[in-house]
């Protein structure tokens, strides 16, 4: 079966938020508890294509005080640009071709935004699937800070991709380009609610086995234990249910696609199914995690959800 391999660029806008994104791209924290993907052993290995002289907040404020731009409280400083491909298609590329890779999608934007606007742009190869974040300042060949203008609207992104696409089909010709949004009437799923499925299945793991362990001699211990854990796992699970909701008509035509594609498949058209159906397992997380709530004991939700305070007050 053939697997479609994906060049992948997209945008985020940061009004502010300087440190936090800083910190994370440049990996000068020494544990990164909100992404377990990290291997902080193999940070070592990222490198920069531009490298920031200053932090993130003085490169981009002295950009825009140099171009004498005009600003507002909410006015966008700097666009959080993500470059990837898809996990195939850096199996078997030595650190060379990755780089390679990353340093065509640079020239890229270089072109389309201004070589002097762009301010930082490093590599990891601390995760999973090697990627690049690159920062920019949005500011217009005639002087102004305005995202909008540089970004623009859903249509001016699908030739954002399609021009991107072009860019890197050049060089890299097994690269493909999906379907667009503006095509497809879908909207991106966050890599995010992909990892946050993962670290809550991994929570209820834990909790089900302190639950499985309670015994007469240590059923206070594991009770606190139990308990504990829960209160840490609630609050995570409700903000990851209301992106499920947010994403449900995605989710929800996902399954419809898998079911079609893996019919293709079994008749022998080479179809990729691997991206459906990594992403259909969303669904499927969910479902269990919706499942292993549902189990619990209604006393236990109901003290696991009270402040400390009142939980020792009405044990």
């Amino acid at each position: 079966m053939t697997i479609a391999q994906y060049a992948i660029m997209r945008f985020s806008k940061q009004k502010g938020g300087f440190g936090a994104l800083e910190a994370h791209h440049e990996r000068t924290k020494a544990k990164y508890a909100s992404n377990p993907d990290i291997n902080t052993e193999r940070s070592k290995y990222n490198f920069h294509i531009v490298k920031p002289v200053t932090s993130y907040k003085r490169e981009s404020d002295n950009r825009i005080e140099t171009a004498g731009c005009k600003t507002r409280k909410d006015s966008v400083r700097f666009v959080d640009t993500l470059i990837t491909a898809s996990p195939d298609f850096f199996k078997g590329k030595k650190r060379e071709d990755i780089k390679t890779f990353f340093k065509t999608a640079v020239d890229f934007l270089s072109k389309k935004i201004g070589k002097d606007n762009i301010f930082t742009a490093i590599v990891h190869l601390d995760e999973k699937t090697p990627h690049m974040h690159l920062c920019f300042t949005p500011i217009t060949e005639d002087g102004r800070l305005t995202a909008k203008d540089i970004i623009g609207n859903r249509t001016q992104l699908t030739k954002w991709q399609d021009d991107f696409f072009s860019h890197m089909v050049k060089s890299f010709p097994n690269i493909e380009r999906g379907e667009s949004a503006s095509v497809t009437g879908r909207r991106h799923i966050p890599t995010r609610v992909f990892k946050q499925a993962v670290r809550l299945t991994k929570q209820a793991a834990k909790i089900q086995e302190t639950l499985d362990g309670i015994n007469p001699l240590n059923a206070r211990r594991k009770s606190d234990e139990a308990l504990a854990l829960l209160q840490k796992f609630f609050p995570n699970m409700e903000m990851f249910e209301a992106q499920v909701r947010k994403y449900k008509r995605e989710i929800d035509q996902l399954e419809k696609e898998n079911i079609v594609l893996a019919k293709r498949a079994e008749a022998g058209e080479k179809v990729s199914i691997s991206k459906e159906l990594e992403q259909n397992k969303l669904r499927s997380d969910y479902h269990n995690l919706r499942h292993f709530v549902d189990s619990l004991p209604e006393e236990i939700k109901r003290l696991a959800k009270l402040p400390s305070k009142a939980k020792n007050q009405q044990r």
